[in-house]
């Protein structure tokens, strides 16, 4: 959902800060997984209900995510194994945070919010896989609401947010949960129906005897309304 500008102008000033470390002995798989490290830390401090401290760590540790790309970039060090761990390392992360917080909710006898974390993490695990299945099979799939860049926002933005507002009845961080349970799922079946229309646009020319360009999505557009409404919504 972010846009492409925007994520080239942060990729620019990350590639401007690991320059000092190009010839270092730091490799960008190093930062992939001290990322991982920080965020188990953070996700420690929320589950003993440090919600401030841990959503600072957790912005902290989200800076990794963009620095390891950069570095491997900056340093001619773009292997396939990298792109496939901080991937891995993604999952990982997300599912300790989510963990860290199921452990505060459990500790507090909490009902609603243990079922919108195994949501939103069941929801975030799906994107993932949805898109990877989908592309390993040709198909187009980086469309989205709810990428790991917005996830990443919204639970720390709710963390902060928890401690500095007071207000009764109300919970920041609660309604990021919400967002993300929701989210989430509906990015999932997104990207679910978005493949659906390719493969069945690409039988349909098939049928027709006419190709499609390659890589399972045809020359023309297929119910373009429906379709502009989900493909706009952000890309990942």
């Amino acid at each position: 959902m972010f846009t492409q500008k925007f994520q080239a102008w942060v990729r620019k000033w990350a590639e401007r800060i690991v320059g000092v470390f190009r010839d270092s002995p730091i490799t960008p798989n190093m930062l992939t997984i001290f990322g991982l490290l920080i965020t188990a830390a953070g996700a420690a401090l929320v589950a003993f209900g440090h919600f401030f401290a841990g959503g600072l760590v957790l912005w902290f540790a989200g800076l990794f995510d963009i620095l390891d790309g950069a570095l491997a970039r900056a340093a001619g060090k773009v292997y396939r194994y990298g792109a496939f761990l901080d991937s891995t390392v993604d999952r990982y992360s997300e599912g300790v945070v989510y963990m860290g917080l199921l452990i505060f909710y459990l500790g507090k006898h909490a009902v609603m919010e243990p079922i919108l974390i195994v949501a939103a993490l069941a929801g975030s695990f799906l994107v993932s896989y949805v898109r990877a299945r989908a592309q390993s099979l040709g198909f187009t799939c980086d469309v989205g609401i709810l990428a790991r860049p917005e996830r990443v926002v919204i639970i720390v933005a709710g963390l902060l947010l928890q401690s500095i507002i007071h207000i009764a009845g109300f919970s920041p961080l609660t309604l990021a949960l919400f967002i993300l349970a929701i989210g989430t799922n509906f990015t999932a079946i997104q990207r679910v129906w978005v493949v659906w229309q390719q493969n069945r646009a690409e039988l349909g020319l098939l049928r027709a005897g006419q190709k499609t360009d390659g890589k399972g999505a045809p020359r023309q557009p297929v119910r373009a309304a429906m379709r502009r409404f989900f493909e706009t919504w952000g890309k990942t």
